[in-house]
């Protein structure tokens, strides 16, 4: 245990250094500068605490040179260090008690918040006005609203408002591709697909009698050649923004394959095989025509009638592709008693008709149907899956810190029977 003097000097001394002693209780003894116990004198407590410290100071330092000496403290000597150890304690809680007052406040009393009621009875006019002999007249203070406007005005508050950013972005609904699960896949390590179709076949098989000479057939083909098509587009970026937020660049790869498989779709059914473009389905269909003097009357005795001519060329059909708004047109059909002929309104019905599946796709033009053996009658060739990469290898990409984000793929398509898809006009569209 330490001797009661050694403590009382380390005390001492630790206060002489800045360490802080908590006080049993604290008493604040200051007027008011207004008299009306508003604020308290902080200048009078400041002189008063440095009073005090040093008091602190110079008994820690007197108390540390009598122990070197071996001499031991006075009992007055001790009850004098306690006494300034209380009033340096009391002084030093005063003071933080009004510091923190005052943080919490803001400041001093000229920037105290007032409520409309002080700001009132405290304006000049209002005092004048009352000061007067009661007359008609009245008197007005000016208050500042505050708003949520940004602009630098009294009273605007605006930029104070964190807006509730929600994450991702918001990308444009993507169409859903059809025309591809139709055909037949195939790949190829070529840039043009060549196939050998035939393209007349007279048959002259009978029966002969013996001894009799045979009937002779023959056959017409014709060597084809399709190119592979390349599609792609492109976007620029910051090193930066890519850096900044990985999520853009997931964004940016699917938004590009989207493009693509966009693109794919169109060719697919409407390219129309000048330059680099594809030569799709449509422009090698076969016209609708319908068979044995059947005439249609409405919309599903065409398709029926197309699916009847393509079984009449051998190929026997295996959907119809329409534009959502035919197909709507179709589902919405009713009988004369006004019952909806496909399916139930309240339940629906499966994209079907005649057995075949629908596909419905904005790709293809209103009041247009496509019918057929789709397997069968043509096959979609990957040289190239569609691929996103990024390069800064161009020299302006280099000097300015940005990159170019391509999107690419290779496709051909080969159309080995025309005849076993049938192309139409529903004849509702002038």
């Amino acid at each position: 245990m330490k001797h009661p003097n050694i403590l009382a000097a380390s005390s001492a001394a630790a206060l002489a250094m800045g360490a802080m002693v908590t006080p049993a209780f604290c008493q604040p003894e200051y007027g008011r500068k207004d008299g009306g116990g508003n604020e308290p004198d902080i200048k009078q407590l400041s002189r008063d605490l440095k009073s005090a410290t040093d008091k602190v100071k110079e008994f820690a330092e007197d108390a540390k040179g009598r122990l070197e000496k071996g001499e031991a403290l006075s009992q007055k000597a001790k009850e004098a260090a306690d006494e300034a150890l209380v009033k340096f304690n009391e002084l030093s809680a005063t003071m933080t008690e009004i510091e923190q007052k005052l943080a919490r406040r803001g400041g001093g009393e000229d920037t105290e918040r007032k409520s409309m009621g002080q700001r009132f009875v405290e304006d000049e006019g209002v005092k004048g006005f009352m000061q007067r002999p009661p007359s008609k007249g009245g008197v007005s203070v000016e208050v500042k609203a505050i708003t949520s406007v940004t602009t630098d005005t009294a009273g605007a508050a605006g930029d104070l408002i964190v807006p509730d950013r929600q994450a991702g972005i918001v990308a444009a609904p993507d169409r859903r591709m059809t025309v591809r699960d139709l055909i037949t896949p195939g790949r190829t390590n070529s840039n043009a697909i060549q196939y050998v179709q035939e393209t007349g076949f007279v048959n002259s098989a009978a029966a002969v009698a013996e001894g009799l000479l045979k009937p002779e057939s023959s056959m017409k083909f014709d060597l084809k050649t399709v190119p592979v098509a390349t599609i792609a587009h492109w976007v620029q970026a910051s090193k930066q923004i890519l850096a900044d937020a990985p999520m853009l660049a997931s964004y940016i790869d699917g938004r590009l394959r989207y493009g693509l498989a966009y693109a794919e779709e169109l060719q697919l059914l409407k390219g129309d095989g000048t330059g680099s473009n594809l030569l799709g389905l449509i422009p090698q269909a076969t016209a609708y025509a319908p068979q044995g003097g059947l005439v249609a009357t409405t919309m599903i005795d065409q398709l029926r009638y197309a699916m009847l001519q393509a079984v009449l060329a051998e190929y026997p059909a295996t959907g119809h592709v329409l534009n959502p708004i035919d197909w709507a047109r179709i589902e919405t059909s009713k009988d004369e008693m006004g019952r909806y002929i496909i399916g139930d309104a309240a339940d629906g019905a499966p994209p079907r008709l005649w057995r075949l599946p629908v596909v419905e796709t904005p790709a293809m033009t209103v009041d247009k149907f496509l019918t057929g053996a789709f397997k069968l009658a043509a096959q979609l060739f990957d040289r190239e899956d569609a691929n996103v990469e990024i390069s800064t290898e161009d020299r302006d990409n280099f000097v300015k810190n940005m990159v170019t984000i391509r999107g690419e793929q290779r496709t051909g398509l080969a159309v080995y029977r025309p005849e076993a898809i049938i192309y139409g006009d529903f004849g509702n569209v002038a």
